[in-house]
């Protein structure tokens, strides 16, 4: 194959450019999944998803089948689900609670801590036949994070707390919101966006597209009385390392957490207030501060999102092809919320990022009109470029940029290097570009 120039990186100009042939190209979706869904610690689920022994869910991460269980023995395990035997998949349920798994097949019967307990006609195997060996597979590497999951396919990857670089700090502001810990709110909302997962992975923890793009919203929650002139004002954006990024701003509207809205009604009140007070009593006045009055939208490289916004939410999205993902978005909550402020987070949650929400069918269609654009194979580049020459605000790109330089550096096979999170001078590097301009190579990749 030939190369392919993906990425414009220009400091002292101030530009910043994406190839739109990196959401185009299946060519680059395989070297993506090889690259990056293979190296990379990948979001798996929850702890509180498995309450007990013998539970269990069913998940699909960077294509592979995964049972996500907790054993009778309280450790928690990830096996590839299928059977050590002939290879059938031996989970066939999304979630459940069992002490066996018995494939379908064959009927070969394992535990769940993964050993093949049960083989039929075992005396008709050899002497070389091993029970012990037949057990189910553990997935290369699993590690968990203040109750987060990931998984990883690249045994020598480094450990997750490294991984997680600063993105732990903004996962900690989450958790230490309950006393109890959090909890997986049981459901889904799964769905498929005909667009490229990255443009999910910008749209995520973009500031800039937030007024324009989802008005109506903006004023549903004018109409309830909620001052709107400090929406996405006061805040900035951070890149965290490793691709990581946030955005944050004060909070002008209400969350169940501490913030207190219209929509909740007067009775709702001293709750929030109570709320908020015990926080900042257990974290001090700045920390509490952060927790409490600010919203923000993490980004953990490559595809999970933490939405700490009017409510809480986990979303992850995959690749199916260039141009189609799938999504699919949990609530998680305080552990020893009240069912009125659950309900009222629920409420506010699907209000916002529901399926039938103010935000979601806004960003879906966005992205959808993004991926038919890039069909007019006219302009050969996206501009990611604003606030490069500034202290960032919330409404600029530089937490894109943090993804893309990650991005670039893992399909290259180069050092990570994000100028703009050490400020690190160097020199951009001379490789001709279709534009003039300095930028990077990607190889591998038919231009």
């Amino acid at each position: 194959m030939g190369t392919g120039q993906m990425i414009v990186d220009d400091r002292d100009a101030g530009i910043f450019r994406v190839n739109r042939l990196s959401m185009t190209s299946n060519e680059v979706l395989q070297l993506e999944r090889k690259r990056i869904f293979d190296k990379c610690w990948l979001y798996l689920g929850h702890e509180s998803e498995l309450a007990g022994p013998g539970e269990y869910r069913r998940r699909v991460i960077a294509d592979r089948p995964l049972i996500f269980i907790r054993g009778n023995d309280g450790e928690y395990r990830a096996f590839y689900n299928t059977c050590t035997h002939r290879g059938a998949l031996i989970c066939r349920a999304d979630q459940g609670t069992a002490k066996v798994f018995q494939c379908f097949y064959h009927a070969w019967t394992f535990d769940n801590k993964g050993a093949l307990i049960g083989v039929p006609d075992e005396a008709g195997y050899g002497s070389g036949f091993e029970r012990e060996e037949m057990g189910l597979k553990p997935v290369e590497r699993l590690a968990q994070y203040r109750g987060f999951y990931f998984v990883a396919f690249d045994p020598l990857i480094e450990d997750l707390v490294d991984y997680l670089a600063g993105a732990a700090d903004y996962l900690d502001l989450v958790v230490d919101q309950s006393e109890e810990g959090m909890r997986i709110i049981p459901g889904t909302n799964k769905y498929a966006i005909k667009a490229n997962w990255k443009l999910l992975a910008e749209n995520s923890i973009d500031g800039y597209h937030g007024l324009p793009t989802h008005e109506t919203y903006w004023q549903y929650i004018a109409d309830l009385g909620v001052d709107m002139s400090g929406a996405m004002m006061g805040g900035g954006a951070r890149s965290l390392g490793n691709g990581h990024a946030v955005i944050q701003s004060p909070a002008p509207y209400g969350r169940p957490i501490a913030v207190w809205h219209p929509l909740f009604g007067e009775d709702m009140k001293p709750e929030i207030e109570s709320v908020r007070n015990r926080i900042w009593a257990r974290h001090g006045q700045e920390r509490g501060r952060m927790m409490t009055n600010e919203i923000r939208n993490l980004l953990i490289f490559p595809n999970l999102i933490i939405n700490d916004v009017m409510a809480i939410t986990v979303r992850q999205f995959w690749p199916l092809a260039p141009d189609n993902m799938e999504v699919t978005a949990w609530e998680l909550a305080p552990k020893d919320e009240t069912a009125k402020r659950l309900a009222t987070r629920l409420d506010s949650f699907l209000t916002f990022l529901g399926p039938g929400g103010f935000a979601t069918p806004d960003d879906v269609e966005a992205l959808e009109s993004c991926q038919s654009g890039f069909n007019a194979d006219a302009v050969a580049w996206s501009d990611i470029s604003r606030g490069m020459q500034r202290d960032p605000k919330t409404t600029d790109e530089l937490q894109m940029r943090a993804f893309w330089r990650r991005w670039s550096s893992l399909l290259q096979g180069v050092p990570h290097e994000d100028w703009e999170a050490t400020e690190q001078k160097r020199e951009p590097e001379q490789v001709a570009s279709t534009d003039g301009r300095p930028g990077k190579e990607l190889t591998g990749v038919s231009s």
